[in-house]
């Protein structure tokens, strides 16, 4: 049975993975706050900001889940320090441990400034709509560095939203259920063919803006739709500003910086 580390492991997303993998891997979990294992768990206190925490924790290991971070968008010197240097730290040592296989849990947020009305794949340019998906890109950068330089292996994964159903309109849309996580997390854990793949953390919602193609090649098949929730989460759904509909990320530019209409440049006639 393959020893995986899972950094990160005491949040939402790695509570949810924790538990589906249970009993399919000898789980390593590491985190800076404390966490109590249970049956066929290892837990190691660690922060991945600090190099010889992340040497180790890889030690051993034969894939890592990283996980660890900050999850949502913060001011810089926390991004700095967790999602830049922390995931430097983690491929690192990885590298010096003799760890070949890494699954990255990326985020939709490296390419949240497409528009709503646009479906992108994984071979589209990042579009990062916050210094946390800056922080997502950069770990997608040094994944690709590592697998071409080093011979390492990695799959990205950029998620959507994790929950046990979607709880509003945008997340219809990138809705990821623990299930279809943990059958994506196992594909890059164990498929073969991998060097360097990125696919979208979704699962096979109707409402999709990805082209997750990438995703079933490697063998990836979604148990669950978000769209048996559609008529629930509608009907609670408030109005909200109307410029974060317009992108992926739910995010917005100002008014002003957003490009002017042509029907809204044309002059009027004179009467």
């Amino acid at each position: 049975m393959k020893t995986v580390l899972i950094t990160g492991a005491a949040g939402d997303v790695g509570t949810h993975l924790r538990r589906e993998l249970a009993g399919r891997y000898k789980l390593r979990l590491s985190d800076k706050r404390p966490l109590k294992p249970a049956k066929g768990e290892r837990f190691m206190r660690a922060d991945i900001s600090k190099m010889a925490d992340a040497l180790k924790i890889t030690k051993g290991v034969d894939a890592i889940v990283h996980l660890g971070g900050y999850s949502v968008e913060g001011p810089w010197p926390a991004i700095l320090q967790a999602n830049i240097i922390g995931c430097y730290h983690v491929f690192e040592a990885a590298r010096q441990n003799g760890v070949k296989r890494i699954v990255f849990p990326t985020s939709n947020h490296a390419v949240g400034f497409y528009r709503r009305d646009q479906v992108i794949d994984d071979r589209v340019y990042p579009k990062p709509d916050s210094r946390y998906g800056v922080s997502k890109v950069f770990g997608e950068a040094l994944g690709s560095l590592y697998a071409d330089k080093y011979g390492m292996e990695f799959l990205m994964i950029r998620i959507g939203n994790v929950n046990p159903a979607p709880i509003d309109k945008r997340r219809l849309s990138i809705w990821l259920s623990p299930h279809d996580l943990a059958q994506l997390v196992s594909i890059g854990i164990e498929q073969p063919e991998i060097r360097f793949e990125i696919v979208y953390g979704i699962s096979g919602n109707t409402r999709s803006w990805y082209n997750n193609s990438n995703a079933v090649r490697l063998g990836y098949r979604p148990h669950d739709d978000s769209e048996v929730y559609a008529d629930e989460v509608l009907a609670r759904e408030k109005p909200g500003d109307p410029r974060a509909e317009l992108y992926q990320g739910g995010t917005f530019v100002h008014l002003e910086d957003l490009p002017i209409p042509a029907a809204a440049k044309a002059k009027p006639r004179k009467k």
